[in-house]
Parts: C-alpha cells; sequence; structure tokens
C-alpha cells in the first residue's frame, strides 16, 4: 500500500483529501502543523502527529523516518504566522526564512516544496485526490444572480485576477464595481469582514486562483467559513473560478447561502 504524507493547515480541506486518499488505499501520514487542525483528520490517517509549521526539522525527520516519498501541503496556513512571537522557529527555518528575496506566499511555499525535495520528496498536485470539489462553470444555488450582482461578480474577478497576479491574496470585496477590501496577510475571512462591513450590506465576494497557479499548494478554496463571514456582514454574492476552485462541505454551503439569499456562480 502506498504512503503519503499529508502537511494540513486548517480547515475542512485536509480532512476531505485524507478522506478521498484513504478510500483509494493509500495510507496517510497526517501531520498538523497548527494547534487548530481539524481533530477529524485523525480519524483518516493511518498515523497523525503535531508538530509545528515552525519545526522544519522535526517535520522533515519525520516523513523520512516513515518512509516517505510524496507529499501534499493542505489546508490554511497563514503568512502572520511569521511576525507571532509566540511562533519559534527552528534553526533550520530561521535560515531558510531569513535567505529568502521576499516573503510572498509562492515564495515560502517553494521554500517547503525545495526542502521536501532535498529530503528525497516530492510535493504533489493538492486537487489530484480532490478534483471532484471544483464547480464545473454556472451558477450553483438555486438563486441567479441580479444584473448588479453579476456586473460585480464579474469586476471582482477581474479585480482578484490582478490581486493574485501580485502574489498577495486571491480575494476581493466588491459593491457597485467600487473595491471594499483586498485580502493580504491577513487571509480571507478577515477580508471578507473587513470588506462587507464598509460595503454595509450587498457586498460581492470574489476568489479566484492566481495566473500563475501552482497546484502544488495553495490552491484557492471556500466553505462554510466563507459563507457564515458573508452572512455576518450581510454579503449577497460570491463569485469563484470554475474548474480551479475548491468547494468543501457543499451541501451545508449551500443550505447556508440559501438560506441567506446568497447567490453563487462559477465564473
Amino acid at each position: 500500500m502506498e504512503r503519503i504524507g499529508l502537511l494540513s493547515g486548517i480547515g475542512r480541506l485536509p480532512v476531505e483529501c485524507a478522506r478521498a486518499a484513504k478510500a483509494l488505499g493509500y495510507e496517510v501520514y497526517a501531520v498538523a502543523l497548527l494547534p487548530d487542525t481539524d481533530p477529524e483528520l485523525a480519524d483518516f490517517a493511518s498515523e497523525y502527529k503535531e508538530i509545528s509549521v515552525a519545526h522544519l526539522d522535526a517535520i522533515l525527520n519525520y516523513l523520512k523516518e516513515k518512509d516517505i516519498r510524496k507529499v501534499t501541503i493542505i489546508g490554511k496556513v497563514t503568512k502572520e504566522l511569521l511576525f507571532n512571537a509566540k511562533m519559534t522557529p527552528d534553526a533550520r527555518m530561521m535560515q531558510l526564512i531569513m535567505s529568502l528575496p521576499d516573503r510572498s506566499d509562492d515564495t515560502i511555499m517553494m521554500m517547503f516544496v525545495r526542502e521536501l525535495a532535498k529530503a528525497g520528496m516530492e510535493a504533489f498536485d493538492q486537487t489530484l485526490l480532490i478534483r471532484k470539489l471544483m464547480p464545473h462553470r454556472g451558477v450553483i444555488t438555486k438563486r441567479e444572480p441580479t444584473a448588479r450582482e453579476k456586473t460585480d461578480m464579474e469586476f471582482g474577478f477581474r479585480m482578484a485576477k490582478e490581486l493574485g497576479r501580485l502574489d498577495v491574496g486571491q480575494t476581493v470585496v466588491v459593491k457597485d464595481l467600487a473595491v471594499m477590501a483586498m485580502e493580504a496577510i491577513e487571509g480571507t475571512d478577515a477580508c471578507i469582514l473587513r470588506g462587507g462591513k464598509l460595503a454595509n450590506g450587498g457586498a460581492v465576494v470574489a476568489k479566484v486562483s492566481k495566473p500563475q497557479q501552482d497546484n502544488r499548494f495553495d490552491v484557492p478554496t471556500v466553505g462554510l467559513k466563507t459563507i457564515e463571514n458573508m452572512v455576518s456582514v450581510k454579503a449577497s454574492a460570491l463569485a469563484i473560478e470554475a474548474d480551479k476552485t475548491l468547494l468543501v462541505e457543499r451541501e451545508k454551503v449551500l443550505a447556508l447561502a440559501e438560506a441567506n439569499d446568497i447567490t453563487i456562480a462559477a465564473l
């Protein structure tokens, strides 16, 4: 039975990935990188271990000890951890971070990919096991977008693509063809809350892949938390990129969206 390593951030996506891998007959060796990793991940792992994302040597040593050759890096690990005084990196991680030309998302993730390769491990496509979670083009909810929402969805989509091209973030919040908020180091959830509050109701959220998207990491994902945040600020529409965005817990997402008159479309 083939073994894979799963380096897990927070959210439901690592659970869905581990579930799919187990169903396909893989042995999953899951490493929880953060304290808030979904506890259900352990239910689908052959072995589950908690190692801080800041302790790179310990992570690599564990994977080598288990003879892991293929690894996926999946789930949310936001960059503000780099500036968290409680997160003390080991010597190897500190040396690598200090040597980086910048601390953009792709730069940091490529650092992980290179270190895995040096240790004889391949980082594989995040979506390989869970591509079925990516909606095709079209309106996903029962309610179609209004003309205003459709215009804002298309505008937000273009703005989010430009943001992604700069490797700053993947999400924007817009209203009436004006940008309310752009995602940066704070992540999607905080961006929605900030932009939605500024919009004062009726905001449209757009989340897309980067033009230079590397499917080994940071594939755009929306889930129940996304909709909960939209509900809290009375946002009205969500645009995602068709066939390139992972939709986690689809039934729960659609039920909550429709209960709150939120329309979702894959563009």
